[in-house]
C-alpha cells in the first residue's frame, strides 16, 4: 500500500503554522518556508496553500534542502500566474527563482503522454532537458506535484481521473522509475492504477485487508527470529516488515498469471545493514536457517539495475511453510532506492556523489539526449525518443570493445549502428552477433555483442523507413535516416518520389489526379513538392495512400500494452483502464474494424472513437490533447457498422439494377438510399447508408461498385 504521510490524514490541520510545526524542521528550513508563505499568504487561493504544504511534506521526508522546499511551496501559485518571477527573485533570491523556472519548464513532460502524431515544439523539450540535467530537484518537485494532483482528484469526475491517471502511468511513474525515486514511483503507480482499474484495485486491497491481522502477526514473529539470528553472529541491522504496493501485486499477478494466494511476496521484509559485506553475511544467515527458492533469487548488488537500484532479493519458506520475500541492502543503497537522484541534490553545492552512487548513470541518458537533439530538427522525433527512453523497456548491447548501449526493446542491428553514430548507420552493410552474420531485421537481446560491418561511402536505403519491413525500431534511427534523405538535392528526391508513387498508383489503379487532395492536406503548393517529400521520406507512403484511398497502411494497430486479455465493448472497441466509461463510434468519420483508430474522452458521453486521420479528431486533439487515449479493435468482432457511401455515375438504364446486384452479392444490408439525377449532364448521384463488418469488406464493396459500367467513382462519405 502507499505509505501514509501526514498529508494523507483526513483530520490534518489546515493552517500553515500548525502544519509547519508538525514537520519538526531545522531553523533554516522553517525560516525559508515562513518567508515563502509571506510571499503567498495575501493571495485568495486557499486550495493552493493545501497543495503547497502537501508538496512540502512529501519533500521533507525525502530530506530535500531549504531551497527545494521553498520552491515547492511557491510552485502552485507560480504555475497559475498568481506570483511573478520578479517578485520571487526579490523576496526569495535568485536560486529559488531559477529552480522555479526549471519546474515550470518541466510542464512540457505532460505533452509527451498525449502528443499522438502531432509535433511538440522542439525548443520546449530542449529547455526541459536542460532543466532536468542542470538541477534534478526540478524533476522531483514536478513528481511531487503530480502526486498531489492525483490525490486531489479522488472526488472528481471519472473522465478527469482517467485523463490524469493515464498521463501518470504513461510518463510520470516511468520517469520516477528511470531516476530511481522509489518513494514517489510507488505512490504514482498505485494512485493511477486505482483510477484506471478501480475494480481490480479494490479487489486486491480487499484481499490484503482480509488477511492483514494474520499476516502482521506472522511477520512480527518472522522479523524477531531474523533479528535474533543476525544479533547472534554480530551483524548490526534494521529488520522490519515492508508494505506491499497494490500495483506491484497486480503486475506480478498479471505477468506470472498467478492468483493472489500464489504470490511469494505478500509477506515481505527488509534487512538494512551498515556495510556491503554484511549484505552477504545476512544472506548467508537467512539461507542457513530457512530454505530458499532458487528461481526467486536476484543479486542486484553485484549487477545493479539500469537506474542504479541495488539490493539482494530472496524468497524463503518461513514458519508453516509460508513464503516470505526478503530484501537485503545497505543504508546507502536504501537511500538510493527510495530517493534516486533526489538523494544527491547536494551536487549543486559541489558535493558530487561518488561513481558508485549511480547518480551519473541515472542522468547520463539525459545528457545523451541533449547531444543527440543537436542533430534533430523535428520536435516530434525528439519527443518520441525522450518518451521511449523513459517508458519503453530497454535492451543492453555490447560493442566488440566492451562499450555498452541501451536501446528500445525490439531494436535491430541498424538501430544499434545509428546509436553508435550517424555515419556508422549510413554506411552499414551488415552486422554480426557473437561473430555470426544476422539480417538487418534481427531483434537484439540484452547481452548481445554486435559488430557493425560498413562500407566507405554512405548509402542508406529508403526501405529502412518502411515500418512494415521491420528494419528499424527506434525513432532516433528513423530521424537520422530522414535527415540523410533531406540533404539529397531536390532533383534526386523528385525522381525518387515519382518512382515510388508511380509504382504505388499502378498497383492501386489510381492516377496523379487522385493525389491532388493530398497536396493541400500536407501543406504543399504543388504536386512536385509532395513528390519531393515522398522521395525524401518526409511523407510516409502508407499514410498518403491511406488518406487518398481510405485504406489503412501496413503499420499494425497501436494497442495498449496490457498483461491481461481484454474483450471489447458492444462496439468491438478495447479501451485500456477507463472504469465504466463506454465508447461510441464517431459520426464524423465512422471507422470500421481494421482501420487505425484513436479515442477522445468527451464530456459526459464516454469515449468517441475516430479514425486516426479524421479532420474533426485533429481539431479536437489540438484543443485538448490530454483527452486523447489509445484504443484498438477487439480480436473478436461480430457486429456490423453503419457506413455512408456516395456513388457518381453516368445515368443509364439498368444502373440501379447493377448497383443492387453488387450489394446483394456482397451480402450488404442497405439501411437507406437516395438518388439524385442531373439530366443536362446525364449524371446520377447516389447517397446510401449500408452495414459493413470490417475494412476489407468495405474496400471490396467500393472496388466492386467502381467496376460497374458508367460509375465514375464510389467512395465513403463523412
Amino acid at each position: 500500500m502507499v505509505a501514509t504521510r501526514q498529508s494523507h490524514q483526513q483530520d490534518k490541520p489546515a493552517d500553515f503554522s500548525t502544519r509547519l510545526e508538525l514537520l519538526e524542521l531545522t531553523k533554516e528550513k522553517r525560516d525559508v518556508l515562513i518567508k515563502a508563505n509571506s510571499l503567498c499568504q495575501a493571495l485568495p487561493e486557499q486550495q493552493h496553500q493545501i497543495m503547497a504544504m502537501e508538496m512540502v511534506e512529501i519533500l521533507v521526508e525525502m530530506n530535500l534542502d531549504a531551497e527545494t522546499l521553498a520552491t515547492a511551496y511557491i510552485t502552485p501559485y507560480y504555475l497559475t500566474d498568481l506570483v511573478c518571477i520578479d517578485k520571487v527573485t526579490e523576496v526569495m533570491g535568485n536560486h529559488v527563482a531559477v529552480l522555479l523556472t526549471g519546474v515550470s519548464q518541466m510542464a512540457t513532460i505532460s505533452t509527451l503522454a498525449h502528443q499522438g502524431n502531432g509535433t511538440v515544439q522542439v525548443d520546449n523539450i530542449r529547455r526541459m532537458l536542460l532543466a532536468m540535467v542542470e538541477d534534478v530537484r526540478a524533476v522531483v518537485i514536478k513528481l511531487a506535484e503530480q502526486v498531489c494532483h492525483l490525490r486531489e482528484l479522488k472526488d472528481s469526475s471519472e473522465e478527469e481521473r482517467v485523463i490524469a491517471a493515464k498521463e501518470t502511468a504513461d510518463i510520470f511513474a516511468p520517469l520516477a522509475n528511470r531516476l530511481g525515486i522509489g518513494q514517489l514511483k510507488w505512490e504514482l503507480e498505485d494512485l493511477s492504477f486505482r483510477y484506471l482499474h478501480p475494480d481490480l484495485y479494490k479487489s486486491i486491497a480487499k484481499q490484503l485487508d482480509d488477511k492483514r491481522l494474520g499476516r502482521e502477526a506472522y511477520m512480527a514473529d518472522m522479523v524477531e527470529q531474523v533479528r535474533t539470528k543476525l544479533e547472534q553472529v554480530g551483524i548490526k541491522a534494521e529488520v522490519y516488515g515492508r508494505p506491499k504496493h497494490i500495483y506491484s501485486i497486480y503486475k506480478k499477478m498479471a505477468q506470472k498469471n498467478y492468483e493472489f494466494d500464489q504470490l511469494f511476496d505478500i509477506r515481505a521484509m527488509r534487512i538494512v545493514v551498515d556495510e556491503l559485506q554484511d549484505c552477504y553475511g545476512a544472506l548467508g544467515i537467512v539461507h542457513t536457517n530457512w530454505r530458499h527458492l532458487n528461481k526467486e533469487f536476484d543479486d542486484y548488488v553485484a549487477t545493479p539495475k539500469q537506474n542504479g537500484y541495488q539490493s539482494i532479493h530472496t524468497v524463503v519458506f518461513g514458519p508453516e511453510g509460508k513464503t516470505v520475500e526478503i530484501q537485503i541492502r545497505t543504508h546507502a543503497m536504501h537511500q538510493d532506492a527510495e530517493l534516486g537522484v533526489a538523494a544527491h541534490w547536494m551536487y549543486k553545492e559541489g558535493a558530487l556523489p561518488s561513481r558508485g552512487s549511480g547518480y551519473e548513470q541515472k542522468i547520463s541518458w539525459l545528457r545523451k539526449l541533449l547531444q543527440w537533439q543537436e542533430e534533430v530538427v523535428d520536435g516530434s522525433d525528439l519527443a518520441d525518443e525522450l518518451k521511449n527512453q523513459v517508458v519503453e523497456d530497454r535492451v543492453y548491447i555490447f560493442t566488440p570493445r566492451g562499450d555498452i548501449f541501451d536501446l528500445p526493446l525490439g531494436a535491430t542491428p541498424l538501430d544499434f549502428a545509428y546509436y553508435i553514430h550517424s555515419n556508422v548507420g549510413h554506411r552499414c552493410i551488415g552486422a554480426k552477433v557473437f561473430g555470426k552474420i544476422v539480417p538487418f531485421t534481427h531483434q537484439l537481446t540484452t547481452g548481445d555483442q554486435v559488430e557493425i560491418l560498413t562500407q566507405k561511402q554512405p548509402n542508406p536505403s529508403r526501405d529502412w523507413l518502411n515500418p512494415s519491413l521491420g528494419y528499424i525500431k527506434s525513432s532516433r534511427a528513423r530521424a537520422k535516416i530522414h535527415h540523410w534523405f533531406k540533404q539529397l538535392d531536390r532533383d534526386k528526391n523528385l525522381s525518387a518520389g515519382k518512382e515510388i508513387i508511380d509504382s504505388a498508383l499502378q498497383k492501386l489503379e489510381l492516377t496523379y489526379k487522385d493525389l491532388e487532395p493530398a497536396i493541400s492536406r500536407y501543406n504543399f503548393r504543388e504536386l512536385d513538392d509532395l513528390l519531393v517529400a515522398i522521395g525524401a521520406g518526409d511523407v510516409r507512403l502508407n499514410q498518403l495512400l491511406n488518406y487518398i484511398t481510405d485504406r489503412t497502411d501496413d503499420e499494425p494497430v497501436i494497442r495498449f500494452k496490457n498483461p491481461t486479455k481484454m474483450t471489447g465493448d458492444k462496439n468491438g472497441i478495447v479501451v485500456d483502464g477507463v472504469g465504466s466509461l463506454m465508447s461510441h463510434v464517431a459520426k464524423c468519420c465512422r471507422p470500421v474494424p481494421g482501420e487505425q483508430i484513436i479515442g477522445y474522452i468527451t464530456q459526459g458521453r464516454g469515449i468517441a472513437v475516430h479514425r486516426d486521420d479524421c479532420d474533426s479528431f485533429t481539431n479536437l486533439k489540438n484543443k485538448h490533447p490530454e483527452r486523447v487515449i489509445a484504443v484498438s479493435w477487439s480480436d473478436e468482432i461480430n457486429g456490423s457498422y453503419a457506413l455512408s457511401i456516395k456513388i457518381e455515375a453516368t445515368d443509364r438504364a439498368g444502373l440501379i439494377r447493377d448497383i443492387s446486384s453488387v450489394l446483394a452479392n456482397e451480402k450488404v444490408n442497405v439501411l437507406n438510399m437516395n438518388m439524385e439525377t442531373i439530366e443536362d449532364r446525364q449524371l446520377a448521384k447516389f447517397t446510401m447508408q449500408v452495414e459493413v463488418h470490417d475494412l476489407s469488406s468495405t474496400n471490396r464493396l467500393l472496388s466492386k461498385l467502381d467496376q460497374i459500367e458508367g460509375v465514375h467513382q464510389a467512395k465513403r462519405s463523412h
